[in-house]
């Protein structure tokens, strides 16, 4: 289709404004079909730079006439008209007041959190294998996503060999540190696991400095003493002390340092449900066999026996699912719940959350802690807050540099 774009220009005779024809060989892009909402200022068929609209002399309004046989009805496409105030669809609850559901988001986070890890550790004093349990965790939240995908609660995204080769790190990562966690939460107390699990900063801004070559803030480092100190103090006089606990959560931290790394490496367009699906998934497979190695035997000649004796089939099973659940929601809140605050905000719930399930772990297991340990562990988490809310406000005043 071929449009002319014509101009007044010079004097008028009547009133009549003079038309004189522009060559638009060199400022009409190639003819296409575009919405108007899409940001382009449409001529019937074809696209125009927007310094077009206006005559670069005198700056008089152009007229568009097209010179191609079409119908009659084609030969004008008005623009469709903008929606009156009056008109304006009435404005939600919810939306009107959004800081209630941020509120809910972090509710909910806390809540599942908490649950989670009371719920999981009864699970270990009467069913001591932390192994089998990670694959409960995974394969409950596996289902979950199946079945979500399968009503399209979220639509699942599609995925290729490229995207799954960048996931593989990162799953298996998370695999390592999701394993080593429940071992030390088998093997000591709730409360000393996430103590140990306070140093994950500390391995992060490491593996940014050595790894990354990233070059981290003085400012940064010296919030991290108090954090080191603080587990130092707690680890010396905790009363349910082994090594294997506090191994494990070690190795925890490392594996969840370089789940952030290859993460930053697979960055990706997807949603993050999605995207914790999957990982979730890839995950599962990955410890089924350690599972089966090294604690099929025992389950099979007295471990499932043992549970169903002390707590029935029924409780037994019941525990596996919910445990399972309230880890997958759990996890996926807390990605919910960065996506709709700020860095900053985030950082100091998550925070906020650690000092809940430590402070509710010892209420609900009467777990006796010593002074020492108690200034240990305020210490770690002190530092922690210092360190998140730092790295934090230097996240966002890089992204008003580049924003600016």
């Amino acid at each position: 289709m071929e449009s002319r774009v014509l101009t007044t220009r010079g004097p008028t005779i009547s009133g009549i404004p003079r038309l004189a024809r522009i060559n638009n060989s060199n400022n009409a892009l190639p003819a296409t079909r575009i919405n108007a909402g899409e940001g382009g200022n449409l001529v019937w068929g074809r696209q125009l730079r927007p310094s077009l609209l206006l005559n670069h002399h005198d700056h008089s309004p152009m007229v568009v006439i097209s010179t191609t046989s079409t119908k009659r009805g084609d030969l004008l496409k008005p623009c469709a008209a903008s929606d009156s105030a009056g008109d304006a669809a009435p404005v939600g609850f919810l939306a009107k007041y959004p800081w209630l559901v941020t509120g809910f988001f972090f509710f909910m986070w806390y809540f599942l959190n908490v649950i989670f890890n009371i719920l999981n550790k009864k699970i270990y004093n009467y069913f001591p294998y932390p192994y089998f349990v990670s694959v409960i965790h995974l394969a409950v939240g596996a289902v979950y996503c199946l079945g979500s995908w399968t009503v399209g609660l979220p639509k699942r995204a599609p995925m290729d060999s490229n995207l799954l080769k960048l996931l593989i790190p990162v799953a298996v990562c998370h695999a390592l540190g999701h394993v080593t966690s429940n071992v030390s939460f088998a093997a000591v107390a709730v409360s000393f696991t996430h103590t140990i699990k306070a140093l994950e900063p500390f391995f992060n801004a490491a593996a940014s400095q050595f790894i990354l070559g990233q070059s981290i803030p003085i400012t940064l480092w010296l919030s991290l003493a108090p954090v080191v100190l603080g587990v130092s103090m707690a680890s010396l006089t905790e009363l349910s002390f082994n090594w294997l606990g506090f191994i494990s959560a070690m190795i925890s931290n490392i594996s969840f340092t370089y789940r952030s790394i290859y993460s930053k490496k697979a960055m990706t367009d997807m949603d993050s449900t999605n995207l914790y699906a999957y990982i979730t998934i890839i995950a599962l497979f990955v410890c089924i066999p350690p599972a089966i190695i090294l604690e099929g035997p025992q389950l099979l000649k007295h471990g499932f026996n043992d549970a169903i004796a002390k707590v029935g089939l029924t409780k037994f099973l019941s525990d596996l699912f919910w445990v399972g659940m309230f880890y997958h929601l759990y996890n996926q809140l807390a990605t919910n719940t960065l996506e709709r605050v700020a860095p900053l905000t985030h950082a100091v719930g998550n925070v906020l959350k650690r000092v809940f399930v430590i402070g509710f772990s010892i209420i609900v297991f009467g777990n006796k802690i010593s002074t020492q340990t108690a200034i240990g562990t305020s210490i770690a988490i002190a530092g922690v807050a210092m360190y998140s809310l730092i790295k934090a406000k230097i996240e966002e005043e890089k992204r008003n540099l580049k924003s600016a």
